[in-house]
């Protein structure tokens, strides 16, 4: 088959314009074309009144080679890449007659569900253990914070099956290089398990929360069915290690039950709140280092003004959908600010795992038809700006951005007044640096619901003073590229604090730990991903890395 890409035409072109279409650009006769499969559908909207969408189409031809001699130096036109994925190799039916260890996965967020599933499909049977529930189970809880203020520690949008990930947008994009078309195998796998077609096509496709639900169970029982083991409400307390000739070799794991589970290979498939863990590991000599992540806040509007802005006349087209957008602006400060994980028609979701903390995300249905359109608005910060020694020398301490975020996360509860309430400011408000009185025509989304405060209350800012003198110069720079966007009544809703690990658990070229053998630090938590298909994708890679230490392969 041969691959065109960049075949442009108008928003609204009828179905059967493809076709000839591709006639056309192959310039060949109508009959030559024996089939074509959409591969790629995205658009074009920097000209708001002629958007225009763009195809990336496989072709199946008469006479391919003759095309693709002819148009050798097109570059638009190449054969279609083998996108199928291909197994480092499979276990054998007697592969654990005897006595053999089976791998380890710990955490069942997309990155570990990959992990597992991977090892799975190669026969390695793997034990899956996560420290939350079920995912059914677990929306009820991560419920009950929403609309009771009652937090469940162990369950909640940071613990459980699906991982954070089930609780967001459900985005499946991602910009990773991706030679080996593993996130094909990612959404492949989704629409086994339920997803709608349309995400192995669309430019950036998303699911929402409550389809990745029944996604996630189906994937857990394929698992199952291979000869899987999941485990939940099971936390790993301890990782057992052996040194043998000053070379460190992971022998098994702990329980908070007492009960050990012996293995030669875990995973550490995390996510990028499990503190305690974190803490378990370091004192256990783990290798880790502090890395850059950010800080902020939600910010609401409403989805229709986000829609206009974006596609003008065309807002409200099917095709488009809600209308999303990334932002950057470099602050005078010297910070770096930007939108992040960008939700349209979605809410602000409470998404603490800690008692009387306040930490905010967003989310969206697979509709995105709910009023407001929302995005965190961040401040890049560095290992220098959190350290717990100011003005100390040498590295910082790996554990040290976990305790910044947990003092912003408290002073948010504080400043809330409580009960899960978040703090938060009219944009208006907060660029004249005064409280806000009342809400105005945007409301909050947030549940178990907003309170009003000063921002800049000296000796109580709700951040660090840097982080809002960046933001409150970066809304009305962002205003000249979206018309509204600093608009008085939009909402700031604290704080954002996880948006990705304060720490990396650093990894070598085979995807181990560079001083413990056998341990495999995978995805978001561990510091090699963000979202859920670059988690999915590096869950992947280290199951296979894992199959070449059993198989040896």
């Amino acid at each position: 088959m041969l691959r065109i890409t960049e075949l442009r035409l108008p928003l609204n072109h009828p179905e059967e314009a493809l076709r000839p279409a591709i006639v056309a650009r192959l310039g060949i006769r109508d009959e030559e074309l024996r089939g074509f499969n959409v591969f790629r559908r995205g658009y074009d909207a920097r000209k708001k009144t002629a958007i225009v969408l763009i195809y990336t189409l496989d072709c199946e031809l008469a006479d391919e080679a003759a095309v693709a001699r002819r148009l050798a130096d097109d570059p638009h036109i190449r054969p279609t890449p083998d996108t199928r994925y291909q197994f480092i190799g499979h276990a054998p039916a007697d592969f654990y007659a005897t006595e053999r260890p089976r791998p380890v996965v710990i955490g069942f967020g997309p990155c570990g569900i990959f992990s597992a599933l991977i090892l799975a499909q190669m026969g390695l049977r793997p034990i899956v253990l996560e420290r939350g529930k079920a995912v059914r189970e677990r929306t009820q809880d991560t419920w009950g914070l929403w609309r009771q203020r009652q937090l469940n520690p162990e369950s909640n949008v940071q613990f459980g099956e699906g991982g954070a990930g089930t609780f967001s947008d459900g985005k499946l994009w991602s910009q990773i290089s991706d030679p080996r078309h593993l996130t094909r195998k990612v959404l492949t796998e989704f629409v086994k398990a339920g997803a709608p077609e349309e995400i192995l096509y669309v430019s950036k496709p998303h699911i929402g929360t409550f389809r990745l639900v029944s996604m996630v169970e189906k994937i857990r029982a394929e698992i199952i069915e291979l000869g899987g083991e999941i485990r939940f409400q099971q936390k790993v307390t301890d990782l057992l290690v052996e040194t043998r000739d000053g070379e460190r070799q992971v022998r098994g794991v702990m329980l908070e039950s007492g009960e050990e589970i012996r293995t030669d290979h875990v995973v550490l498939a995390l996510g990028h709140s499990a503190r305690d863990t974190f803490q378990m590991l370091h004192g256990r000599g783990v290798q880790m280092e502090a890395k850059p992540f950010s800080v902020g806040f939600r910010i609401e509007h409403p989805q229709s003004l986000i829609d206009r802005a974006r596609f003008g006349p065309n807002a409200g087209n099917a095709i488009l959908g809600a209308a999303d957008y990334k932002l950057v602006h470099h602050a005078s400060n010297g910070r770096g600010v930007y939108s992040f994980c960008m939700c349209p028609g979605g809410t602000v979701v409470a998404a603490t795992s800690e008692l009387e903390r306040v930490v905010t995300n967003g989310m969206s249905q697979y509709s995105r038809a709910e009023r407001n359109a929302n995005a965190g608005i961040v401040v890049g910060i560095n290992p220098a700006d959190y350290r717990q020694d100011p003005g100390g020398s040498g590295p910082v301490n790996p554990l040290d951005g976990m305790a910044f975020q947990r003092f912003w996360e408290s002073r948010a509860y504080e400043l809330g007044g409580g009960g899960y309430i978040a703090p938060a400011s009219l944009v208006g408000d907060f660029l004249k640096r005064q409280r806000s009185s009342a809400l105005g025509s945007v409301q909050p989304s947030y549940k178990p619901g907003v309170q009003l405060v000063h921002l800049d209350q000296p000796g109580r800012t709700v951040l660090p003073e840097y982080v809002l003198d960046a933001i409150r110069e970066a809304l009305p720079a962002f205003e000249r590229q979206i018309k509204g966007f600093s608009m008085r009544d939009a909402v700031l809703t604290g704080v954002e604090t996880r948006t990705s690990s304060p720490l990396r658990v650093n990894r070598g070229k085979d995807y181990q730990s560079l001083n413990t053998r056998g341990l495999y630090p995978a995805g978001e938590g561990a510091g090699y991903a963000g979202g859920i298909m670059s988690a999915g994708v590096d869950g992947i890679e280290v199951a296979e890395a894992v199959g070449r230490s059993m198989l040896g392969a």
